[in-house]
């Protein structure tokens, strides 16, 4: 028992990072996609906590701006914010900490981690975003990786090294699987 509430309090905890992130946005005329540290913050979470309390991480933030916190990218909030342009990034954001969190889960030296935030943070966000948007905006799958993720693969690369940097010395905080 004492152990989940941890577990739950620091994943409250990475919730909380992860909408503190959000407030840097920044958009690009180009794109409805804003650039932002949230993903920074999902990563660190499958990272750190492992796939389970990750994704809980992951959808607790969700479940925040849903209902109305104002934690999304610039102060945002609402069932309006998942269902526009960046839903699918964000709802993205719970397969990219579970998947971050399972492919880290025995090795947590630094490159391990990295790979693993590579595939959870980048690769399964970008994939489910890029989708929502082609669909969302009826535009190939081609324009619109371009127009939404082509643009943020290089930042997110340095947040996917921010990320299994810190996980790599916090790997105590994990719980068992």
């Amino acid at each position: 028992m004492r152990r989940s509430l941890r577990q739950a309090i620091l994943s409250s905890l990475f919730a909380g990072l992860t909408a503190v992130l959000a407030y840097v946005a920044i958009p690009l005329p180009m794109s409805p996609v804003p650039v932002t540290l949230q993903t920074l913050g999902v990563m660190s979470a499958g990272l750190v906590l492992g796939p389970w309390w990750g994704m809980a991480s992951a959808a607790l933030y969700l479940a925040l701006g849903a209902i109305g916190f104002p934690v999304f990218a610039g102060g945002r909030a609402g069932p309006g914010v998942l269902a526009g342009p960046t839903g699918g990034y964000l709802l993205g954001f719970i397969a990219g900490a579970g998947i971050a969190g399972w492919v880290s889960y025995r090795r947590t030296g630094f490159w391990a981690c990295f790979a693993a935030a590579c595939l959870g943070g980048i690769g399964a966000v970008h994939l489910l975003g890029t989708l929502w948007l082609a669909v969302l905006t009826k535009r190939p799958i081609s324009q619109a990786f371009a127009l939404g993720s082509a643009p943020y693969i290089p930042g997110d690369l340095l947040k996917a090294l921010a990320a299994a940097a810190m996980a790599s010395r916090l790997r105590h905080l994990r719980p068992p699987m």
